[in-house]
């Protein structure tokens, strides 16, 4: 089976895309290197440096007919999408639709589509929230995903091209970049091993829902495996935890002797979230097998590393 793998350059991206190999998969990746690195490249992988919001992106798929799409290609960051909600939805809706038209003409069976749990359901009425929990987002990239969301449910409806959609919480681990993502796990990690000071935005109470990215990837690969018909599924831990408790883990973790400041909270981030995720341990066999101190002290020993 061939899988192409959009965004396959990028943290999360490669780690789905080494799983798959793994797995024995033949996979095409496509990544326009804008945040994603040439050294994340999996050897055993073809690629293809393109934007996915490309016309080109037709010539790539006519050329390699892959069965599966793996969508990761994406803007990812929140205060970005606040500052510039059109290139935001410019990546995250125009350049996915491309991805799915190019899908839908050389008929791809499955379509795998990497969504935020952390976004789209804006402050919860509810914890742990659940795929049924209203969609309501803050941010404009909450907003974007969102949308595509309802593009692939349209597809489905018009061309019968099954999906499934990973929802996913906070994302942490190895290849996450301190300076090019929004991820305050690789950000604070690379800081500290700098001996600087991080700043926490807001009181540091506000609560994630952490996720190892090696789990992440397990998920990935059984979303592309198992035979669950166009489904919604939340990728967490399916615990809360504070940034202030985040942090603390981190200084143990790197030795620092460092103690965080603190500035304004950021407009359109929630306040609290965390994940229900019963319906991907029922559904796709998937629960996350990493803990948070194990999966911190792997992402240390990694950011040291390199």
């Amino acid at each position: 089976m061939k899988v192409l793998a959009t965004g396959g350059a990028g943290f999360i991206g490669s780690n789905v895309v080494d799983a798959l190999i793994t797995k024995g998969y033949n996979v095409e990746v496509v990544d326009d290197l804008s945040t994603g690195r040439e050294k994340n490249l999996n050897p055993k992988a073809s690629f293809h440096k393109i934007d996915i919001r490309d016309k080109k992106m037709s010539d790539v798929f006519a050329e390699e007919k892959p069965d599966v799409v793996v969508h990761h290609a994406a803007q990812i960051n929140v205060r970005e999408s606040v500052k510039n909600p059109a290139f935001d939805a410019d990546i995250n809706v125009c350049g996915s639709l491309n991805v799915l038209e190019c899908a839908k003409k050389n008929k791809v069976k499955k379509f795998v589509y990497a969504s935020s749990g952390g976004a789209v359901y804006g402050e919860p009425d509810y914890l742990p929230a659940d795929e049924n929990h209203p969609i309501r987002p803050i941010c404009p990239y909450g907003a974007s995903k969102y949308a595509f969301e309802l593009y692939l449910a349209m597809y489905e409806k018009l061309y019968g091209l099954d999906y499934n959609i990973l929802r996913y919480g906070n994302v942490y681990g190895p290849r996450q970049d301190p300076l090019g993502e929004a991820g305050v796990v690789a950000i604070f990690t690379g800081l500290l091993l700098s001996r600087k000071t991080p700043t926490i935005f807001g009181d540091g109470e506000q609560t994630r829902d952490f996720v190892y990215v090696g789990d992440v990837a397990a998920a990935n690969l059984l979303a592309v495996e198992k035979k669950t018909k166009s489904k919604i599924f939340n990728i967490g831990f399916g615990k809360p935890t504070s940034v202030n408790e985040i942090t603390k883990k981190l200084i143990e973790a790197t030795g620092a002797k460092i103690k965080p400041v603190y500035g304004d909270p950021v407009p359109g981030e929630v306040r609290h979230i965390h994940l229900n995720i019963s319906r991907a341990k029922k559904e796709l066999g998937w629960t996350p097998k990493v803990g948070l101190t194990p999966g911190i002290e792997k992402t240390v020993e990694w950011s040291k590393e390199k």
